[in-house]
């Protein structure tokens, strides 16, 4: 799935003044800049080739031409019955109504990360999550959870892992890392204070860092050795910060199931016996 306007759209909030008239002009007239060569383009927007070139780089391109390759793929992709809009709920939406939003919108969600991931950065996580002695997993809030979620998950194949939703625990447990361990800082803006002064403690001790954000060039994605992206489909009424825990969690769900694939010979006697340890929790019913 190209998405190549959907990128442009994630970041347009970070980009430079000119590369913003230029990412607006592509995102509202897209049939008329797939035409254009970049020259023309840059005159149409009243900027210079370079800032072209600059804003296909940022949106993950190698240049124009693959840029204009996937806007074409968008315009197609565009007639069809697939909308990269995200649906609100109103006030007083029944609950049938309710329920197909919010469906759609999570399921777009995990579509649009996946449009704004890439494989090559994921396997750069990946690689140092194996050769990790410890992963720790930092967030606020919504992505508090989504730390704990991820923590939960790494510790059921004997990674050493520590989450915790006070900041002031974050820091302490940062200043305990050291090289070769790895920090997943998650924060949907990039620019939450706590995260990025766990981030700079977890920096200063080696730790490697990945940062999990939205599509955007923001404060976090600046000092992390790794960044992933993921999509939110939060709008008005959906205020929980819904939309962004469902892109987030399906980036973790990625990173650890990776892991415990790559290294499932080694981890299955842990996975079999947090499951036996896990299941001591159930108990027996029948009707």
């Amino acid at each position: 799935m190209a998405n190549c306007r959907f990128r442009l759209k994630e970041m347009l909030n970070s980009l430079t003044s000119k590369e913003k008239v230029l990412a607006q002009f592509i995102i509202d007239f897209p049939s008329e800049a797939v035409n254009m060569s970049i020259a023309e383009l840059a005159q149409a927007c009243n900027t210079s080739v370079s800032t072209v070139v600059r804003l296909c780089k940022s949106a993950g391109y190698n240049g124009y031409k693959a840029f204009s390759r996937d806007l074409s793929i968008d315009l197609v992709q565009s007639q069809s019955s697939f909308t990269d809009e995200y649906g609100d709920i109103q006030p007083g939406s029944s609950v049938e109504s309710v329920m197909n939003a919010v469906c759609a919108n999570n399921v777009l969600a995990i579509e649009n990360t996946l449009a704004v991931l890439k494989s090559s950065d994921l396997e750069k996580a990946v690689a140092a999550m194996i050769a990790a002695r410890r992963i720790d997993f930092y967030g606020t809030g919504t992505s508090g959870h989504v730390a704990m979620d991820a923590c939960n998950k790494f510790v059921r194949i004997n990674k050493q892992s520590m989450s915790s939703g006070d900041p002031h625990q974050q820091i302490l447990n940062a200043a305990q890392l050291s090289a070769g361990d790895v920090a997943v800082l998650i924060s949907y803006s990039g620019n939450t204070k706590d995260i990025l002064e766990t981030g700079e403690i977890a920096r200063q001790a080696g730790a490697t860092l990945v940062s999990l954000t939205k599509y955007s060039k923001n404060p976090l994605t600046k000092i992390a050795d790794i960044c992933l992206y993921s999509s939110s489909a939060d709008a008005l009424v959906r205020s929980g910060a819904m939309g962004s825990r469902i892109g987030q969690l399906t980036v973790i769900d990625i990173l650890y199931t990776a892991v415990t694939s790559i290294e499932y010979a080694q981890v299955k006697s842990q996975l079999d016996k947090t499951r036996l340890a896990s299941a001591k929790k159930h108990i027996n019913f029948t009707l």
